[in-house]
């Protein structure tokens, strides 16, 4: 159960995704309906126009980021993730019918919609996986949940400019958007469960696995632990942690927004081969995730690299790499688009990198308060993509002006650089002290029992009289002192 867990949070970030990154592809078809199906309407919309509808998702964006993890903390992510989705399903199967009458404006206001019902979505996941993630599994199931976001950007890149082509035009695109998320809400309904102990199909030996490796007490699903919201904010590698994301944000943003205009714009490529060039970086990043999945599983089982050394190396190359091949695509025009294609492939690809890099580290600083780090790290990293599109449309005035871009992916490539050195020089996958049950309780009685205070997580398991030796923790709970 903890695998197919993991599977319906890919899924639901596949879907998500669709949902959010098809407007890059959809956009170019709404106006520019001849170079798809000429048989739907066309918008005059301006560069600045496109700016506002391609960043005003995150308007909404980050305005529930830092709730979403009170409502997971509060109601737990099965409920929030099913509300977050259908609201997501609804918003996008009505686009089109709302564009035709409300124009640029009230596709702004939807997309502002649909990133307040996804702003939930990441504190949820982080929260979930917190809950269902074995320490020794936990790098595997996150970073694997973790690559539906990179599936559903490289389906969205891919089947938006098929749909636009076919006979349901880009109205189709919504529509099929909404439809995945549906589909995905029935799944999650049937099968999420907020942890172990509440799972209808879960087996009782895996229950038992699961709590006993996370060193839960039988009424930690009960117990409500203080947020040190001081203390995390005070924390230097929370503070390297959102150094890290922010640059990671506005390179991936500035690639995810703007490849298609860039590619349709310099290199002069129609709709239809804009789609699935512009997939194929995304295409590179899903796979290439794995690759560093396996890679960071043989490194730390065989102990060669710590995990905080795992964290900064796979950051570095995530980072660097498409920093040196951002700069160099914008020199390149419409007679070297094979090599622009490449390096934007090379550089989305690697940066895959990122998740186990930077992404996962939220739940390596603090496990307890996983949903709440990863809210407050996104509510900042997410003005970014909000930025982003409207510093492009600024600079970008004339989309064929191959000047402009480079400008554009400069920018990005220094962020990426100086993201990084943070994090390198402060970072760190160690658990925090701010992250115990018990911080936040007075230490002064201590001094007046005269007795040591011993947080609940780091007691040792209790010794059976009858064996005289320690029970270990799976046994806890099948045997018994009685016994």
């Amino acid at each position: 159960m903890r695998h197919l867990q993991a599977l319906l949070l890919f899924l639901g970030l596949t879907v998500m995704h669709i949902a959010r990154l098809n407007v890059s592809v959809a956009i170019v078809a709404m106006t520019n309906a001849a170079s798809t199906n000429p048989n739907f309407p066309e918008y005059n919309w301006t560069e600045r126009h496109k700016s506002y509808i391609l960043s005003s998702f995150y308007w909404g964006y980050i305005l529930t980021l830092c709730p979403g993890s009170f409502l997971c903390r509060r109601f737990g992510a099965k409920i929030v993730l099913f509300i977050a989705s259908c609201g997501t399903a609804v918003l996008s199967l009505i686009t089109p019918w709302c564009i035709s009458w409300g124009d640029w404006q009230i596709f702004c206001a939807i997309r502002i919609l649909q990133g307040l019902f996804q702003g939930v979505i990441f504190p949820c996941v982080n929260e979930h996986l917190a809950m269902w993630s074995p320490p020794e599994e936990r790098n595997r199931l996150g970073a694997f949940s973790y690559t539906g976001s990179d599936c559903g950007t490289v389906l969205a890149m891919f089947i938006s400019g098929m749909i636009a082509n076919s006979t349901m035009g880009w109205p189709g695109i919504s529509y099929v958007s909404g439809a995945l998320c549906a589909a995905w809400c029935i799944l999650w309904l049937i099968f999420g469960a907020n942890n172990a102990p509440k799972s209808r199909f879960i087996t009782e030996a895996e229950c038992k696995y699961i709590e006993s490796s996370l060193q839960h007490n039988e009424d930690f699903h009960e117990r409500s632990i203080p947020i040190p919201w001081r203390a995390i904010c005070c924390s230097v590698p929370f503070m390297a942690l959102l150094v890290a994301r922010c640059s990671e944000t506005w390179g991936l943003s500035t690639l995810q927004a703007e490849i298609p205009s860039y590619m349709n714009g310099v290199l002069q490529m129609d709709i239809q081969s804009n789609a699935v060039f512009s997939s194929l970086p995304f295409l590179a990043m899903w796979l290439l995730s794995y690759v560093y999945l396996i890679v960071a599983d043989v490194l730390l089982k065989r102990k060669w690299l710590s995990l905080t050394s795992v964290r900064k190396l796979f950051n570095t190359l995530a980072f660097w790499i498409p920093a040196a091949a951002l700069v160099v695509i914008g020199f390149l025009g419409p007679e070297q688009a094979n090599v622009a294609i490449v390096l934007m492939t090379v550089s989305v690809g690697v940066n895959s990198g990122s998740t186990i890099g930077s992404s996962l580290n939220t739940i390596d600083l603090s496990p307890n308060h996983a949903g709440i780090i990863i809210g407050l790290s996104n509510t900042v990293a997410n003005v970014i993509p909000i930025l982003t599109p409207l510093i492009a449309g600024v600079i970008v005035v004339d989309k064929h002006d191959r000047g402009q871009w480079q400008i554009v992916f400069g920018v990005a490539a220094v962020i990426f650089f100086i993201g990084n050195c943070v994090f390198i020089i402060w970072g760190t996958a160690q658990a925090q002290p701010w992250d115990a049950d018990d911080y936040l309780k007075p230490k002064d009685t201590e001094a007046c029992s005269g007795e040591k205070h011993v947080a609940p997580a780091a007691v040792a398991p209790p010794i059976d009289p009858v064996l005289e030796r320690q029970i270990t923790w799976p046994e806890r709970y099948t045997v018994k002192a009685t016994d």
